[in-house]
């Protein structure tokens, strides 16, 4: 099964620097770079040293995933980020685990076996302890980190959870005034149907570099009604 890496980016130029050079490259069969519209150097980063890249037209992380899916030629889908948040070192046994183990998705936890975030804090942590612990009550499953972004999972699971249509998310982007990611649906969803799931460790350093883009509480709203919503009507 080939395997894309899928490298998301937005002002990460600094942070690029570091972290691109340790990827080995023959680890993955395709690397491609997702950029949000960055103006800090990225794309020039990626044309001198001959990174394949697709610049989003829509804002937001879903976008980006769902518009650069014609651009992904891989089976699965590695997804990365570089702000130094996920470790390179870890990306070899999430490539072993999901390869030995026909699963379709394998998550690179940031709670498992020991490993911990040092870019949590105090409001971080216990959402995502919450929103972990939501999806194994509601779902039956049993993830120690069901909303990071570092994980690896069949390509076409995206579309038999329905990931790539815009009606799941619409609703409660239109309320809460955002554009959300997919990663906590898949998690929820993946559980319902009962797929392969697997989890490795996933140690999470504090980012490097740029500002920190996360929006807790329209966020938080979003996930924790579409876990509601799938629980209830999601089949």
């Amino acid at each position: 099964m080939k395997i894309t890496l899928v490298v998301l980016t937005l002002n990460e130029y600094e942070s690029m620097q570091e972290i691109m050079p340790q990827i080995d490259r023959s680890c993955v069969d395709q690397i491609l770079v997702v950029d949000g519209g960055s103006t800090d150097g990225t794309i020039e980063y990626c044309q001198e040293h001959g990174y394949e890249y697709y610049i989003q037209k829509k804002k937001g992380i879903r976008h980006a995933y769902t518009e650069a899916l014609e651009h992904i030629r891989g089976d699965a889908i590695l997804s990365f980020s570089p702000d130094g948040n996920c470790r390179v070192e870890d990306m070899a046994p999430l490539i072993a685990k999901f390869r030995e183990g026909a699963y379709d998705l394998v998550i690179a936890s940031r709670y498992f076996d020991g490993a911990k975030s040092e870019d949590d804090d105090l409001i971080t942590s216990f959402g995502n302890w919450l929103f972990t612990g939501t999806v194994n009550l509601l779902f039956g499953a049993h993830y120690t980190d069901a909303m990071t972004i570092y994980r690896l999972y069949r390509k076409q699971i995206v579309y038999d959870l329905e990931l790539d249509q815009d009606k799941p998310y619409e609703t409660f982007e239109k309320w809460y005034r955002t554009t959300l990611s997919w990663e906590p649906m898949m998690s929820a969803r993946a559980a319902k149907r009962k797929l392969r799931i697997g989890e490795t460790l996933g140690y999470e350093p504090a980012r490097i570099a740029g500002v920190r883009k996360l929006q807790i509480i329209r966020w938080g709203l979003g996930y924790y009604s579409q876990f509601i919503r799938d629980w209830l009507f999601w089949k």
